[in-house]
């Protein structure tokens, strides 16, 4: 059975990465130290602009709102992110909210139903993170149910430019099980650390940042998907 994800494709190092949210070893990969990983083209915020203002879209419940916003605490803890809300969603810097099938992100970015793909987000400075409404969206490890807050962790990782991670303990793992929750992870913060600092236009600091070594020849996607379901 496939293990729900994101929606969002993996770029390590320059080279794709995986898709259940395994950690995988062997069939010509060879990983050391860091397996987090930026978004294709490493988008990040402008320096400059290091207070972003998050708003909710129509219609999300109150118990989201609250989860995300503690995990936006959480980020603004260990980065140098801060986060507020603001006075209306239409000026805000990020919009959270629902959606189900084609909710207008485009054909590619539809939703599919229970399972598979869970919620998505896009890269800076877009700044849009769905759920999947279809889903069974709970508060804590509740069986059956995927932990709100988790899943805001981990969209608002690809909202600041994270791609996925290899190490099954991050929040940024391309998978998530029902009845789960996972705050941040060493590799999470070590990864946006390391985004903070990267020169978008320099490959040689991106392979000075990652230490380590891909080989590898899948093909470039970015999801959260069930476990298999899938996150973007």
């Amino acid at each position: 059975m496939e293990m729900p994800r994101c929606g969002v494709p993996d770029i390590i190092n320059g080279t794709t990465s995986m898709r259940s949210g395994k950690k995988r070893g062997g069939h010509g990969s060879t990983h050391t130290v860091g397996h987090y990983a930026f978004l294709q083209g490493n988008p990040k915020w402008p320096a400059n602009k290091y207070h972003l203002t998050y708003g909710f879209l129509q219609g999300t419940p109150a118990n989201a709102m609250s989860a995300v916003a503690r995990a936006f605490a959480t980020w603004q803890g260990n980065t140098h992110f801060t986060f507020s809300q603001a006075q209306s969603v239409e000026s805000a810097d990020l919009k959270i909210g629902f959606g189900r099938g084609d909710h207008g992100d485009g054909a590619n970015n539809a939703f599919d139903g229970p399972g598979k793909t869970i919620a998505h987000a896009f890269p800076p400075s877009d700044g849009r993170f769905h759920y999947d409404a279809d889903e069974t969206w709970v508060l804590g490890a509740v069986p059956d149910g995927f932990d709100l807050e988790t899943v805001a962790l981990h969209e608002i990782g690809h909202l600041l430019g994270l791609g996925h991670s290899d190490v099954e303990g991050a929040v940024m793992v391309s998978g998530i099980r029902t009845g789960f929750t996972q705050s941040l992870h060493a590799d999470d913060i070590q990864g946006i650390k390391a985004l903070l600092t990267l020169d978008r236009d320099d490959d040689q600091v991106i392979k000075n940042v990652f230490m380590f070594l891909c080989l590898s020849n899948k093909v470039p996607h970015l999801e959260w998907s069930v476990r298999h379901n899938i996150l973007h």
